[in-house]
């Protein structure tokens, strides 16, 4: 099948099939004599395995370097789980650092709702200044989820 159809079938463009052929995501694919990549069925099970991994946490990088050692004979069964469980430590750590988050967000919505109620209508309550005169060690910490919108815009990209 063409780029076209396997693109359509897999859910994702052709320019994120060519970019998974450049880091050699895809096995070899065969080009007609106009020079169209003609892929084989099993090529949709790779994308979609591609597309598994990649919501998994594994990277682009991660990929390619097991399916090399797979391709060259290896097994590498026990890496992949070894990197899996390294994601879950990473996530749960995370979700702890999301959770903190959340409270400390909800303490502040309260603070504000307290500002904004001792504050004349129309006159400013300048929430985020008393934010960071209340809050001085925040200021050093960088948010989870400005963190979240950057992976979720450089994860658009790659697609």
């Amino acid at each position: 099948m063409h780029s076209k159809e396997l693109a359509r079938l897999a859910g994702v463009s052709a320019d994120t099939l060519r970019y998974y052929e450049r880091r050699r995501l895809m096995p070899t694919i065969r080009r007609s004599a106009a020079g169209y990549r003609l892929f084989s069925p099993e090529a949709l099970v790779r994308v979609r395995m591609i597309r598994g991994a990649l919501a998994l946490g594994f990277s682009v990088n991660e990929l390619s370097d097991i399916f090399h050692e797979r391709n060259s004979g290896g097994a590498p069964c026990h890496r992949v789980r070894r990197l899996a469980a390294e994601k879950l430590v990473a996530l749960e750590a995370r979700l702890r650092e999301l959770q903190s988050c959340r409270r400390d967000l909800r303490e502040t919505l309260g603070e504000w709702d307290r500002l904004l109620a001792r504050t004349p209508h129309g006159k400013p309550a300048r929430l985020l200044e008393a934010f960071a005169a209340a809050h001085p060690k925040s200021l050093a910490r960088r948010s989870p989820l400005g963190v979240l919108t950057r992976d979720k815009r450089k994860q658009e990209k790659r697609q």
